[in-house]
Formats: C-alpha cells, structure tokens, sequence
C-alpha cells in the first residue's frame, strides 16, 4: 500500500499570521513538521497558497505544492494538491501544519488503520488518564470520540460523551475510559475525492467538527490510538511553549 503526507500550509491565521514560517529551535514551524513525517513517510508535500511558505519548504530542500486561496478546508486543499501529483497513492495522510512535534509512532498508527479493508478514513484518539483534572474533559477545544467495540468512530462531540447517569459529575474520569480527539487523518485516496464533494451536514455546523460531515454520510472512520500528547501551536504564546518544550526534550 503506497501511502503520501501533505501537510496543508496557510499564510493567513487570525490569531498568528505567518505561522508556519515562525522559528522554533532555529528552524521554521514547517520544515520541523516535514521531518518529522519523513522518518516514517518517504513522500512528504507542503500543499499552500503562499509564495513565502513555497519558497521557504524550497530552500529547506522539502517538497511544496501551489494551491488556491479559496479553499475553506485543509481537506480541500489536500484533494487539490493530491490531483497534481504525478504518482498514484493509496492512502493519503493529511498532517497539520501547526505540530512540530508529531510523532512517529503516530503516522504508523494511522497506517495500520488500513490494514483493515474495511477503513475508509483513520484518525487516531488518545485516552484521557484517571488523575487528569476534570476541566480537561470539559473542554470544549477537545473533542471526545465513542467508538463501537472495532474501533469505529460512532459520534465525535464538543460535549463530554457518554454522560455518566448516576455519577457525581467531578468522578467521571474515574468511572470511564474517555477518548480524546487528535486531529490527524488519513483516507483512501478515492474517499478523499470523494468527501470533498459533500455539502455541510447538519451535525457538522452543529459542533462545529468536520468529521461529522463523513459520519452523517455514512463513511467508516477508523481510531487509532496514541498514548502521545503533541504540542500544537495556535498562538504566539504556544510557540513559546513549544520553544521551551523542545529544549527541555533536548536536555
């Protein structure tokens, strides 16, 4: 199975324009995510609609692709850049261009998702831990998945889900194996064609959650599961934890 990353690129960000061309540990944000996926993917493209970020993924020998500016998802922009691509893939893996520090044992999670035939799209979940502060799980930022008992996402929420009946809400944790959201995906290639093609579903504009879109029409989204948190960066104040994550790493 020949699988291919591409990691979607903006220039424009509200809150940190320019963000993936930000410094971090000497390199920019961007060249930091390519190599980390090329220790586990030999074909790694940036897919932008910026001259800078093109240039810069250039001069740091990386692999870049030109999109549209009017693209409202990655997903969309992935589908593009894919389109241009010479070589034919089976699984395509959409990485965020916003986390350094993705881990290697996190992309070959998602590749073993295809493993079985029956994956349409992967992404992956990491379980919330029984001494973590309850404010964690309440977070509206992050969102939980219930899977069925083969590892299939059945509903994907803001909300805390299952509600647990008849348990004092602070000892939820304890009494349930909760899973976080980690925004990584990866599809076969012709879904890919195909779900960028759909309209905004119900349930999607609701939570505000595109993975909604392919649940409500019925696509199988396989959940890998990490035990690795990943530092991402939405802000400048993220970027200097990120800075102070990667040099306590290194000492």
């Amino acid at each position: 199975m020949k699988f291919v990353g591409i990691i979607p690129a903006r220039y424009a960000s509200q809150r940190f324009p320019g963000k993936p061309l930000a410094i971090l540990g000497g390199k920019t944000v961007i060249q930091r995510v390519v190599e980390q996926v090329k220790k586990v993917l030999d074909d790694v493209y940036v897919a932008t609609d910026d001259d800078r970020i093109f240039n810069a993924v250039a001069e740091f020998g990386g692999n870049a692709i030109m999109t549209s500016t009017k693209h409202k998802s990655g997903t969309d922009r992935i589908e593009e850049a894919v389109e241009k691509l010479s070589e034919e893939y089976d699984v395509v893996i959409n990485i965020q261009g916003d986390e350094p520090f993705i881990h290697e044992s996190q992309i070959k999670e998602l590749c073993r998702c295809f493993d079985d035939d029956n994956t349409q799209i992967a992404t992956l979940g990491k379980p919330f831990t029984k001494d973590q502060d309850i404010v964690d799980l309440d977070n509206p930022n992050s969102p939980k998945i219930v899977r069925d008992n083969n590892g299939y996402a059945m509903y994907f929420s803001r909300s805390v889900i299952p509600y647990l009946r008849n348990v004092d809400h602070g000892e939820w944790l304890q009494n349930f194996n909760y899973l976080k959201h980690i925004g990584l995906y990866a599809y076969r290639r012709n879904v890919l064609k195909e779900i960028t093609k759909l309209p905004q579903s119900s349930l999607e504009m609701a939570e505000s959650l595109e993975q909604l879109r392919w649940l409500q029409n019925g696509y199988k989204i396989k959940v890998g599961l990490t035990d690795v948190e990943t530092v991402g960066i939405d802000t400048p104040a993220d970027l200097q934890r990120a800075e102070a994550f990667l040099t306590k790493n290194k000492g």
